[in-house]
């Protein structure tokens, strides 16, 4: 059976790809989630692909050798299983794993951290970068500072919708195309989502609410768009 490995960020047409290419009975694999937690995950993740897959997959620094790790993994369907199991793969993709709001509600309240942090958590939701995590805030009407657990169901319902609806814009314009960051399509058609931008890389500008100004100020290392009178 052919086996087809997908990596891809938000807006660059992964999601619709995989959807094609599983319409047509092909087995898809998100190699971006199972990569990130394995290369990130620390000694106890590598320690049990060691264990699992034997010491040829983990090379003389200690580091998991991809290909090798690879060529098992694409092999056989239950090495492939484990692979997942170990990785912890347990992150949803916005435009694809729909839910309620209740149940996202109980995922937010369930962590204790920013929710620009949380967005942008790759253990918690698929793809979302610093742009889009700005954009989808200010859409809610939250700031980037905010606990995840210490929003009302509004705003989580807010929130929610923010986010899948952002999303599916962006990739229906092919994502933004910025300085330095050119973003086309399948066909080179280039993005045009940063027309649409309400926040993010608009510091001094008003804002297009209540016109007020967007600020910019740093978090977690990261450059931070919003407005400090509508997002609460």
């Amino acid at each position: 059976m052919l086996r087809v490995a997908l990596t891809g960020g938000i807006a660059t047409g992964k999601s619709y790809v995989r959807a094609r290419i599983a319409a047509r009975g092909v087995l898809t694999l998100d190699a971006d989630a199972i990569v990130h937690r394995l290369f990130t995950g620390g000694s106890d993740v590598t320690a049990e692909v060691r264990r699992r897959f034997g010491t040829s997959v983990v090379r003389h620094d200690g580091a998991v050798d991809r290909q090798a790790l690879g060529r098992i993994v694409f092999a056989d369907a239950s090495a492939r299983r484990d692979l997942e199991a170990i990785g912890h793969v347990i992150n949803f993709d916005p435009l694809e794993d729909i839910m309620s709001w209740e149940k996202f509600w109980v995922l937010l309240s369930s962590h204790k951290a920013t929710l620009k942090a949380l967005l942008m958590d790759q253990d918690f939701v698929a793809g979302i970068g610093n742009m889009y995590a700005d954009e989808i805030l200010f859409a809610a009407g939250l700031r980037y500072d905010r606990q995840s657990n210490s929003l009302s169901s509004q705003e989580v319902r807010r929130l929610y919708r923010s986010m899948v609806e952002t999303l599916a814009e962006a990739v229906k314009r092919r994502g933004s195309s910025t300085a330095g960051d050119l973003n086309q399509d399948l066909f080179g058609v280039e993005g045009d989502y940063q027309d649409q931008h309400q926040a993010f890389d608009r510091e001094g500008q008003a804002c297009r609410r209540c016109r007020s100004t967007i600020v910019r100020v740093k978090s977690g290392g990261r450059s931070t768009f919003f407005c400090e009178h509508c997002q609460v």
